[in-house]
């Protein structure tokens, strides 16, 4: 059986483990990409695929922040 992608679908715990995950995932690719930077070694579609996926990373650590953490309007 498939896991729910719907952020509506999972309840807070889950999104919470998530979240961790997808942040520690967004500073390893940062530190991939620093050091590959900073060798040289890596070609220009490498490092465009990194810093794709990095942003990719942190658009879901936006979603799920902003389901758990709703604008309370004062």
């Amino acid at each position: 059986m498939n896991a729910p992608t719907d952020l509506s679908m999972k309840t807070d715990d889950v999104l919470r483990v998530e979240l961790e995950v997808f942040r520690r995932e967004h500073r390893d690719l940062d530190d991939a990409i620093r050091a590959l930077q900073q060798t040289g070694t890596a070609d220009q579609l490498t490092l465009q695929r990194l810093k794709k996926k990095k942003l990719m990373l942190k658009d879901k650590i936006a979603q799920i922040e902003d389901r758990l953490l709703p604008d309370i309007i004062a």
